[in-house]
């Protein structure tokens, strides 16, 4: 069960998400089964698995929280998500992610780019 931790933590990241999500929306998806928490003293990481035709892709959705505890967690969650047939993890953030330790950890910017437009007018 989330705590009111967690719960602030996951609110932190959803702040830069765009909208998409509210932080009950995403802890009705933890309950679900359809994504998973990861919890630090001081950090979380919500993850979900993304399946398509020819591969399973381990998502991290949401990160927050001390980076040092961040980094100590993704091997872990990396081999659960191998464990379940994932082939490639795929983190979609703000470009200061890439000064953290995930550059030095094997992550690579994939030089794709996320475009969006309102279809509301």
């Amino acid at each position: 069960m989330p705590t009111e931790a967690d719960r602030l933590l996951i609110e932190s990241a959803l702040a830069y998400a765009g909208g998409t999500h509210t932080v009950d929306d995403v802890l009705a998806m933890i309950a679900e089964g359809r994504c998973q928490l990861w919890r630090g003293p001081n950090a979380a990481v919500v993850t979900e698995i993304d399946e398509y035709p020819r591969e399973k892709v381990l998502h991290f959705f949401l990160a927050a929280g001390d980076m040092k505890e961040l980094e100590a967690m993704q091997d872990g969650i990396m081999a659960w998500g191998i464990e379940r047939g994932c082939t490639k993890a795929r983190f979609v953030g703000r470009r200061g992610w890439q000064r953290t330790f995930m550059a030095r950890t094997g992550w690579r910017d994939t030089r794709y780019i996320i475009m969006e437009k309102s279809l509301n007018g």
